[in-house]
């Protein structure tokens, strides 16, 4: 799917631009005035808040839509070869830099060219992932943002268990298509005795076989799910808050916007903040710095949401100290 964001707005001032400047001052511009930036998303519709996000920041930093910069955005979601076309279509654009919303985003443009700045978000292992050499000296053309370090899975296992004291089962949701969900997942099973608790792991790569994969689980009592963060977890958001829902499932998310859209409780990040760091990040390139100079960051603050409306559906009972802790309760 190809989204043109910002072609009205474009043309608008484009239009009343060429009003103002006469014929022998347009002839001097340089070829290249508008800067282009390239971004390649993963996680469908669901990202069009984030990617809005990012481009306000420009704004703020000084950047004008059709003036200073202009956008071409491609929204992948999890079709690897659909998004490979993208990244093909993007790059031959030349733009002044990339903006990428995960690992495999990365992976796509890199396979086309080593050349173009890239600035990514979402990528949990970078060094792992052969993007950069180091987190203070990434070096190459890659730098941004990372998520989640895998330990985190096990945090998310002991918040579920606090709010299921019954929970035996646990089902993991992991992206067949991102190589990295593997670590999320040793990351719970090395938790599971703690808590008595089994593993059941789910590799999966759409919306059918999520369907599929939450009515099996979900034949027996005693259990529960671990969404980690992914394209297939975000392009399926809601559908997997439906499965929920229909088969009473307590489910732990990683991003504060499964709670808000009707999700028992998360334990992450504000996506949202991760991209106007990004755009800082890209604003930066723009005006000479290289990426190879700008290190990798890490996130420094995880929130607890708690979805209290959904807890009481689901027949369950918040303990106090959590409602304490949490960062957010959705009542």
């Amino acid at each position: 799917m190809t989204i043109d964001i910002g072609r009205r707005e474009f043309i608008s001032v484009l239009g009343g631009a060429t009003l103002a400047w006469p014929l022998a001052a347009r002839a001097q511009q340089p070829a290249r005035q508008i800067r282009l930036v390239a971004i390649l998303a993963s996680g469908g519709r669901g990202d069009e808040p984030h990617v809005a996000a990012f481009r306000k920041r420009l704004a703020e930093l000084g950047w004008q839509e059709g003036r200073s910069i202009q956008f071409e955005i491609r929204l992948g979601e999890t079709d690897v070869n659909r998004s490979r076309g993208y990244a093909a279509e993007l790059i031959a654009m030349k733009p002044d830099v990339f903006f990428a919303t995960n690992i495999r985003m990365v992976q796509l443009i890199q396979a086309e060219t080593r050349d173009i700045p890239i600035v990514f978000v979402q990528v949990p292992n970078p060094i792992g992932s052969g993007f950069i050499a180091s987190f203070a000296r990434p070096g190459g053309n890659v730098t941004g943002f990372t998520n989640f370090e895998p330990s985190i899975a096990g945090k998310w296992l002991e918040f579920l268990k606090d709010v299921v004291p019954g929970l035996v089962r646990v089902a993991v949701i992991l992206d067949a298509g991102e190589p990295t969900q593997a670590e999320y997942e040793q990351a719970i099973e090395a938790a599971a005795p703690t808590f008595a608790v089994r593993v059941s792991p789910a590799s999966l790569r759409d919306g059918v076989s999520i369907d599929a994969a939450v009515e099996t689980f979900a034949r027996e009592p005693g259990g529960g799910l671990i969404v980690p963060p992914s394209a297939l977890s975000l392009v399926y958001r809601d559908r997997i808050i439906a499965l929920a829902t229909q088969y009473r499932l307590p489910i732990m998310y990683p991003y504060s916007e499964f709670a808000c859209a009707g999700g028992l409780m998360s334990y992450g990040l504000d996506r949202g903040i991760l991209y106007q760091q990004a755009a800082s990040y890209v604003d930066r390139i723009l005006r000479g710095e290289k990426p190879s100079d700008l290190p990798v960051q890490a996130p420094t603050k995880f929130e607890l949401v708690i979805n209290l409306k959904t807890a009481k559906a689901l027949g369950l009972t918040i303990p106090k100290p959590m409602l304490l802790v949490a960062d957010d309760v959705i009542e």
